[in-house]
């Protein structure tokens, strides 16, 4: 009827070219027409059964694909292909009709492969996989592709070229390239050594100074990593920074299932001694000297004896001191300590001296990795060192305070 329609028209008395312009008219409505109602069809009927459907059945990644909206970008190229179809109805503009036809299509399908790669990049984060090896910065470069990829496609389709054409001169504009996406490029080749050295991952706790981050890794993406501080602020850092700068991870702790305790107390100098009698016997008493006092005693007195070695005088032959007496009790209380690994070490030891004592240096490992834990723990066992300290007739080094001055009469 509308190929007739401006024949109709002159037909009944009105001029030929108002009546050429009245049937292209119709034409070009009723061709809109039925690209809309094409376009609703799709959306309001097709795209409510498929996602009833999706919602319905215990498959997982296709709810990624509905939720990135691939499907519905992809019935954005309905009404385009209903108009390239019936281009024909207009012999003097079907080229051109065509070409924006081409245009839409190209269009709408570059956005539907890019919601496809971002629905591939949630489907793969739903393994466990994802936390060590994230492909967030190869989907953002591959975006870059597509983009690329469809925009030669357009041009080519604009100005009547083949697209491979297009791309054999790509190399004219390559170093142009390089510079707007030098930072994508360097973030790819980043994200690469990253993931294949697993060298970072989502979750990792990781400290750099220079950056001022200090907390866990929550984002890795093409051309940065977020790191949200303990403080809850977040830092971002270019990804090729984590390869030409240092950092340090904390997951090799975290993964190994103990934290580090190392810290120093500092002993006055002037408060070590040897033991008495008396001293002894008090320590004796001590449940984790008990042993080690009498083992203690039975060598000493062995040695002694064999080297004919007369211990009236103090600085004859062997003796225990307060501060190796100290140690030994710092050393069994640690391997009794019921929230220190046991299978790490487990040391207490004496550092050169210094002027500010001489250092009685705790390491060890407790058993949660978790901050709040081991900052307890440590805060406990210290507590308990520094209560223990005069027990040992020693003291413990600090500069003198007002209480101090007081005490000395200035």
């Amino acid at each position: 009827m509308i190929f007739n329609l401006d024949q109709w028209l002159i037909y009944k008395g009105i001029e030929e070219t108002a009546a050429v312009l009245i049937a292209n008219a119709a034409a070009v409505v009723m061709v809109l027409l039925v690209s809309i109602l094409a376009f609703i069809v799709t959306k309001q009927v097709f795209l409510r059964i498929l996602a009833f459907y999706i919602h319905r059945n215990k498959i997982l990644w296709d709810d990624k694909l509905l939720g990135r909206k691939v499907f519905r970008r992809l019935a954005h190229m309905i009404p385009a292909i209903v108009i390239y179809a019936v281009a024909g109805l207009f012999p003097e503009y079907s080229g051109f009709i065509q070409k924006i036809a081409i245009i839409y299509i190209i269009v709408a399908g570059t956005l539907a492969m890019l919601a496809l790669l971002d629905a591939i990049d949630d489907i793969y984060r739903t393994f466990e996989a994802s936390r060590f090896k994230p492909i967030r910065s190869i989907v953002q470069a591959l975006k870059i592709v597509v983009w690329l990829i469809g925009g030669i496609w357009m041009i080519a389709t604009m100005i009547d070229r083949s697209p491979l054409l297009l791309l054999s001169g790509i190399g004219a504009v390559t170093a142009i390239i390089l510079l707007i996406f030098k930072d994508s490029l360097l973030g790819l080749v980043a994200g690469i050594q990253l993931s294949s050295n697993d060298m970072l991952r989502i979750g990792d706790w990781i400290e750099m100074p220079k950056y001022g981050a200090d907390g866990d890794v929550t984002d890795i993406s093409l051309n940065t990593v977020k790191v949200r501080n303990f403080d809850n602020t977040i830092t971002t850092i270019p990804s090729y920074a984590l390869i030409s700068d240092s950092f340090k991870n904390w997951r090799g702790m975290q993964e190994s299932g103990g934290r580090r305790i190392k810290r120093s107390i500092f002993i006055d100098s002037s408060s070590i001694r040897f033991c008495t009698d008396d001293m002894l016997a008090k320590f004796k008493e001590f449940r984790y000297l008990s042993e080690y006092i009498e083992n203690k005693k039975r060598e000493l007195e062995k040695y002694n004896l064999e080297h004919n070695i007369d211990p009236a005088q103090l600085v004859n032959g062997r003796r225990l001191t307060n501060i190796g007496t100290f140690r030994a009790y710092l050393q069994t209380y640690l391997e009794n300590h019921p929230e220190i690994h046991p299978e790490m070490t487990r040391m207490a030891r004496q550092l050169p001296v210094t002027e500010y004592g001489i250092p009685i240096e705790i390491y060890a490992f407790t058993k949660d990795t978790s901050w709040e834990s081991y900052e307890t723990v440590q805060a406990d066992i210290f507590d308990h060192i520094l209560a223990i300290v005069p027990e040992f007739e020693l003291r413990i080094y600090q500069s003198p305070t007002g209480y101090d001055l007081r005490h000395m009469g200035l």
